[in-house]
């Protein structure tokens, strides 16, 4: 039976992108007979010809590129809806940037400078005069004007005041993603299911996010006071930069409300009625933008958590071989600082989360103690069912684990190893795939803004990621722990805590939700309210004994009511006053409290500064695992009032100039520098980056078609495969294989592994991979010899434990990351540093950092021979429809649709498959020329 795509996270949500059963044929075109008139101004009557939109200062020398699936245009009216869902056509710049994206997969090894810009877009400034599309001044003002270009319809906004231009960016993005800022700023509110209907797949999404930031109104308010009160003069610019965006949103609202061209989507979830109008599409306010950068923030810049889980599997541990030898498994397996990890800054130290010499305050739970602290309450009607109750229990997994999904890569070369001797960059994050997509493109120009590139939607008044003049910024995510769970200890009930001393009250924080059926959601009518108790140490997450006394697990996040502060980091970035050179960049970085690896480079110099509010703990305090909730033991000079402490100097977070290159895939920063998620060893999928630019760099010479090779090459790479594979191989080969199934699978695997090891179709189309029969034993193989060659030495309870904390594959067809399958970005967690250090070191090779035994067949070369040929034979005889088991993409058996990308539908449009790549969403490809 075909098994549902497991979703996590944004693929959980459900807003109309399948209509159930309502879309016969003679009712579309029922219906599309009277809405085909009036559609957007933006598509009929603004078409007039315009002056040419350019901008000064621009010093990239048409060597700037970018690239942004499926398309500029997210709104699509109901009439385009309809159309789109009858007959797959397409509103204008929906999805024009999904070729040339999906093209590169297949045209990389052919590329040069000249024909880069055939699968991205030209990301000069300004658009020539033949090239401009449309030019509108919105709300009649003579201070903006935003000029659309005829290839992607990316606005270009100038403004000659610091208010028009905000208003512009404001009207802009609302021009290209109301539908979906109203999606984001209810699910940050956990209102998602109120305004987009009851889909288990919306329960999850907004439980998931509010159990992060379980915000009252009067706290974002506050975050909001604060940011501007501690800024001085840019925090009182930002102040007047949010709400001149906001009026331009609120503009667009009414204009569009009026000429009946807002997003059609309103009229499907019952916000409006496609007759008389009637209904209201609500205003945005201020606060709203906080709840969308606690989204933000939770999905993409907030690395730690993962305590309780990290205590248990360590228990698991010290039970199965006693206290001293089961933790130096424990941290064998964990890797806090592997000496063969890549890393992002070479020959340098940046201690950080270390494990103490003498560990203080730990508060481990009583064994089999822990329970999940309940969220949902109150359940009724469809909230009720075992589906709902199956999306909760995800939601909660997701919310727990450290092994959050960074995504995002970055190639930077300094001009020493260029073709030109100028750096070089292609960079970019992986935020999933969705339509529309959650960044939009734009180009901001006017009084202290020179910007070009992508912003998240609704936070757009500000470019966060792109160009300036002379320099371009990116960001992956870098995963460092800013977030420790305390163990408070309870008093006169389940709901009171010792805070210093005193027994006091948690707070209880509600949402509650109620929902009914509309055409996009089907689901039946049902209410819940969701409850969060905070303490002074965060929201309660887990409740325990710790030696018999009851404890709450919370967790308190240094970011937690701060989300708002790292608006004046982007602020910087975009001024061309303020960024002047490397330095600068990377003060400005500093101002971002989200945990971000960012890079830069201009036409002379390139840089590296990995930001967040890392918290300076009490001497003694393992990372790790809970501490004791006392005052000993909390964060340095930490005010429960504002969640302020100290923090980590700039200087102590990893940082360079002029490094030679530069690579990050979500990877180790630097030596001692530990970050919150498992799985940084000795064979990670910044390897594929490093080992590539590594040999580039060595060659000199580099171009920008040639660093974007690198990136392509390393994006159809089976990570398993290039870096772990061979030495399997060796271990099978080291005497005659006799079965004849299995000897057959090794020929196909060495076949596959001498033609590069690559996912990739036999030509661009085709649909079917090259080598895929190769590719189905290695996907089949990988689970079985990872349980095989393990679980007997750790048992099952253990290895268990121990999968809880690390995942033992992400191959591009499971179910994983904050989109769920389909997502394109693989390979980030998995097993397989602890396959590669356990096979080298049964094969006698030298393993610096060596697990704290040898698993496969106890360490004998034999043994473990059989255990691989065994698991192989079985994988081999495995069919495509076993290792495929189809879900509501995909017919099982087929491999190519299992891995393919998919643009998850947060509105109506609906888009094709596209072959697996495994790189940026947003992609940048920068080389600048001259400097100011």
């Amino acid at each position: 039976m075909p098994r549902r795509t497991p979703r996590t996270a944004l693929d959980r949500l459900r807003t109309p992108g399948g209509f159930p059963g309502f879309l016969k044929a003679a009712s579309v075109c029922a219906l599309i007979a009277g809405l085909l008139s009036p559609l957007s101004p933006a598509v009929g009557a603004t078409r007039a010809a315009a002056a040419e939109a350019t901008a000064a200062n621009d010093h990239c020398g048409n060597q700037c590129s970018d690239i942004l699936p499926p398309g500029q245009n997210g709104n699509a009216t109901l009439a385009q809806i309809l159309l789109n869902q009858a007959f797959g056509t397409m509103p204008e710049h929906a999805s024009d940037q999904l070729g040339p994206y999906a093209g590169l997969a297949k045209g990389y090894s052919g590329l040069t400078n000249a024909t880069i810009n055939t699968f991205f877009n030209d990301a000069s400034f300004g658009v020539p005069s033949d090239q401009v599309a449309s030019t509108v001044s919105p709300a009649g003002r003579s201070d903006v004007t935003i000029v659309r270009d005829k290839k992607t319809g990316v606005p270009h906004i100038t403004g000659t005041t610091r208010y028009g231009t905000e208003f512009g960016a404001g009207y802009a993005a609302a021009q290209d993603r109301l539908w979906l800022m109203d999606v984001f700023r209810h699910v940050g509110r956990g209102q998602l299911t109120s305004f987009a209907g009851g889909a288990p797949s919306n329960q999850g999404l907004e439980q998931q996010f509010w159990r992060h930031a379980p915000y009252t109104e009067g706290d974002l308010h506050a975050q909001i006071d604060n940011a501007v009160a501690s800024n001085g003069e840019r925090g009182q610019l930002a102040l007047a930069d949010a709400k001149a965006y906001l009026d331009g949103i609120n503009s667009y609202i009414d204009a569009s409300d009026s000429g009946r061209y807002f997003p059609g989507e309103y009229v499907l979830t019952g916000h409006k009625d496609s007759v008389t109008n009637a209904g209201t599409i609500e205003h945005f306010k201020i606060t709203d933008l906080v709840a969308l950068g606690s989204v933000i923030g939770s999905l993409f810049g907030s690395g730690g958590g993962g305590e309780v889980n990290n205590a248990i599997s360590l228990l698991a541990a010290q039970e199965k071989y006693g206290v001293a030898r089961g933790t130096e498994v424990w941290e064998s397996f964990r890797e806090r600082n592997d000496p063969e990890a890549v890393v992002t800054v070479h020959d340098k130290s940046f201690p950080y989360a270390t494990k103490p010499a003498a560990p203080q305050g730990g508060a481990l739970p009583d064994a089999g103690s822990v329970t999940e602290e309940p969220l949902v309450y109150d359940r009724t009607g469809s909230a009720a069912g075992s589906a709902a109750s199956g999306a909760s229990t995800t939601a909660a997994a997701t919310a727990m684990t450290s092994a959050r999904r960074g995504m995002s890569n970055a190639l930077v070369v300094s001009g020493e190893h260029t073709a030109s001797g100028h750096p070089v960059a292609v960079f970019g994050p992986q935020t999933g795939y969705f339509a529309p997509q959650l960044l939009l493109l734009q180009e901001i120009q006017g009084p202290g803004i020179s910007a070009r590139g992508a912003s998240f939607a609704g936070l757009s008044m500000y470019v966060e990621l792109g160009r300036g003049q002379d320099y371009s910024w990116s960001a992956t995510t870098s995963g460092q722990d800013i977030i420790d769970t305390y163990a408070v200890e309870l008093c006169q009930d389940d709901y009171h805590y010792l805070y210093r001393g005193t027994c006091t009250a948690m707070d209880k924080v509600e949402q509650k939700n109620a929902w009914k059926p509309t055409t996009a959601d089907s689901t039946p009518a049902g209410s819940y309210t969701m409850r969060v108790w905070r303490t002074k140490y965060g929201p309660v997450t887990h409740r325990a004994t710790v030696g018999g006394k009851k404890v709450a697990y919370t967790t308190l996040r240094s970011s937690y009511l701060h989300e708002a502060d790292s608006i004046i980091g982007f602020q910087m970035l975009n001024d061309p006053d303020y960024v002047k050179g490397p330095e600068d960049f990377q003060k400005a970085a500093q101002h971002i409290n989200y945990t971000f690896n960012w890079f830069y480079a201009d036409s002379e110099h390139t840089a590296y500064y990995n930001s967040g509010d890392n918290p300076v703990r009490a001497t003694g305090v393992d990372a790790e695992f809970p501490v004791w909730a006392r005052q000993a033991y909390e964060w340095r000079g930490w005010n429960p009032a504002t969640n302020t402490a100290d923090h980590t100097p700039p200087s102590a977070h990893p940082n360079s100039i002029d490094q030679d290159y530069y690579i990050s895939w979500n990877n180790k920063q630097a030596k001692d520098y530990t970050t919150a998620p498992w799985g940084d060893g000795s064979v990670h999928r910044g390897n594929l980056l490093e080992d590539r630019v590594k040999k580039l760099v060595d060659a000199g010479g580099v171009t920008r078609a040639s660093l974007v090779k690198a990136m392509a090459d390393a994006g159809l790479a089976d990570l398993r495969a290039e870096d772990v594979l061979p030495d399997l191989l060796k271990v099978v080969g080291s005497a005659t294989v006799p079965d004849p199934t299995a000897a057959a699978a090794v020929s196909r695997l060495q076949t596959w592994l001498s033609a590069g090891g690559k996912r990739t179709e036999t030509s661009a189309g085709s649909k079917t991979y090259a080598d895929a029969d190769a590719i189905r034993i290695l996907d089949a193989w990988w689970p079985l010899l990872v349980k095989a060659e393990f679980e007997p030495a750790l048992g099952s309870e253990l290895y268990a434990a121990m999968t809880a904390s690390l995942p033992i594959d992400e191959a591009p067809s499971a179910g994983h990351g904050p989109t769920g399958s389909h997502a394109g970005s693989s390979f980030q967690y998995g097993w397989w540093s602890y396959v590669d250090k356990d096979i080298r070191a049964v094969l006698g090779e030298s393993v610096q950092g060596p697990l704290a035994q040898k698993y496969c067949g106890g360490g004998s070369l034999t043994a473990c021979r059989d255990i691989l040929i065994s698991t192989l034979k079985e994988a081999a005889g495995k069919t495509a429809a076993q290792v495929y088991p189809g879900d509501d993409q995909c017919s099982a058996g087929d491999q190519w649709c299992a891995d393919s990308i998919v643009q998850r539908t947060l509105g109506g449009i609906k888009h094709g498959r596209i072959s697996w790549q495994n790189r940026p969403t947003y992609q940048q490809v920068v080389e600048f020329t001259s400097h100011r």
